[in-house]
């Protein structure tokens, strides 16, 4: 087989590349398309095609998406991997589950959402949908690395990780700065910080200032490690609590938009440190729920998530899902797509 991985987000790296390594395994041929982003972050061994013309030439059987949209026009099947777990900030109809008719196959990440997937498939018949577990917490399940945060860096404390979404109405950001910094000079705690990549510059640049001997700004286009290092996380209405929870760690949210009881929410700032205290000393009836939470999510824990996106591409190309309708027009869309990236040819 031959295939093409669509990036357009710096956490898209992550998510392709478990892919990439089980095709190759295979003996398949594996090139990127890097847009919006910067392609520095590809490695050496990685072939990457430059344009759409290069694109057009390699031909590949499906086309790995880890956004919402893919062009249209390229060969191939398109596969949507999706960018995060389903966060709920935003209603279904304009959140995870919009189909917005762009892709053949949705390879869901577990209960939580397959079924509601399987049932769009159903009422749109223009793609199908099968359970295969996200690609990139394949390596949450295969590294034993904890990264120079915690191992080689000789940190003997309790690390916590802060994260944040960039929606103005959920990030926690600006509201927690100030306690984390207060926080950090204690010194009780490890402080690791990882936020969105398009997050509000500013923010990003007053949390790269506290950096020093108990607080780690990272910019990175791989969380697995920094998941791994840490006992407990921090953060809002982020789809990344939940891949922190696939490891049956806690995490403190503020002002969650859903909150639940596999969650440690608090409302203020001033609640933050009794919160990690809590969460640090992992009180059953919390960690019970995070278990019964995170098997919902994503019940897979074997690392092999992405041999099942290729299991489930094989099989949507040899038609063993049936016959798909016509997709939406688009048009306007389809347009914009391509004015985006310069390839008019019909």
């Amino acid at each position: 087989m031959r295939y093409l991985l669509f990036v357009t987000k710096l956490y898209g790296y992550a998510i392709a590349r478990p892919v990439q390594e089980a095709a190759l395994r295979r003996g398949d041929e594996v090139a990127w398309f890097v847009f919006g982003v910067d392609a520095g972050h590809l490695r050496d061994s990685e072939k990457r095609l430059q344009s759409v013309v290069e694109v057009m030439g390699y031909h590949p059987d499906a086309v790995f998406a880890c956004s919402n949209w893919v062009p249209d026009f390229f060969p191939g099947a398109k596969i949507q991997l999706f960018h995060g777990f389903n966060a709920q900030k935003r209603n279904g109809d304009v959140g995870h589950f919009r189909i917005r008719g762009w892709f053949d196959l949705y390879c869901t990440q577990g209960p939580s959402t397959t079924p509601v997937f399987q049932k769009l498939a159903l009422r749109h018949a223009h793609f199908h949908a099968i359970e295969t577990g996200w690609p990139k917490m394949d390596p949450l399940f295969q590294q034993e690395n904890l990264l120079e945060f915690r191992g080689n860096g000789g940190i003997d404390r309790p690390v916590v990780l802060y994260t944040s979404t960039f929606s103005r109405q959920l990030t926690a950001a600006p509201y927690l700065r100030d306690t984390i910094a207060q926080l950090s000079k204690k010194g009780r705690w490890h402080w690791l910080v990882n936020l969105h990549p398009k997050m509000d510059p500013a923010i990003v640049a007053s949390y790269r200032e506290m950096a020093g001997e108990n607080l780690t700004f990272v910019e990175t286009d791989n969380v697995i490690p920094l998941l791994k290092a840490a006992d407990v996380m921090v953060s809002d209405t982020s789809s990344i609590i939940f891949e922190f929870m696939l490891q049956e760690k806690p995490v403190v949210t503020f002002r969650h938009r859903r909150p639940g009881p596999h969650l440690l929410d608090i409302q203020r700032a001033s609640e933050l440190e009794e919160a990690i205290e809590i969460a640090l000393a992992r009180p059953a009836k919390l960690m019970t729920e995070v278990r019964r939470y995170s098997d919902w999510l994503h019940p897979y824990r074997d690392g092999r998530s992405a041999e099942r996106v290729l299991d489930a591409t094989e099989g949507f190309l040899h038609g063993e899902y049936g016959k798909l309708e016509r997709k939406p027009l688009n048009l306007w869309r389809k347009l914009a797509i391509r004015r985006e990236l310069g390839y008019y040819r019909w």
